[in-house]
């Protein structure tokens, strides 16, 4: 099978059951006559971006999320809106918590933000680290937040 057709089978699959594990989206595939490993499932979601966000039944599954350049569909600020607790900023560091499981989800938006200010962030359970060049930089993504937040 190519490449892109397993893809769009992986998609199809995490888009009708909540995938939280490689091992379950690999036996998925299997079932359905796709044979991969384990270790082509983890490339193939490395290639197609996908998160894990809080599943309704399980405690996590995989989402796809569009990930057209600078291009934030209300659906997604509404999430990042839903799933954020507190804003810190100590310096050149933002300290973002967010609901359980959903850290991942808002860096995938700060991601899609592209600021040019930001070095990087890192996504834990809960939260998430954004690491700016500088304070005031810092101060400027806290002032865009704040207004995504209206």
């Amino acid at each position: 099978m190519l490449k892109k057709d397993r893809h769009a089978k992986i998609l199809e699959i995490i888009r009708q059951n909540e995938i939280d594990t490689q091992g379950e989206l690999t036996q998925k595939l299997n079932e359905i006559g796709v044979e991969v490993t384990q270790a082509t499932i983890s490339r193939d979601i490395q290639e197609l971006h996908l998160i894990k966000i809080a599943g309704k039944v399980k405690k996590y599954k995989y989402a796809f999320i569009d990930k057209r350049e600078n291009f934030i569909p209300d659906k997604i600020v509404n999430l990042f809106k839903e799933i954020l607790v507190s804003i810190t900023c100590v310096n050149n560091l933002i300290v973002i918590k967010t609901l359980s499981g959903n850290a991942s989800a808002a860096g995938m938006v700060v991601d899609r933000m592209n600021f040019s200010e930001i070095l990087g962030c890192v996504a834990g359970d809960d939260t998430l680290l954004i690491i700016t060049k500088s304070n005031s930089d810092a101060e400027m993504v806290i002032k865009e937040f704040k207004e995504l937040m209206k």
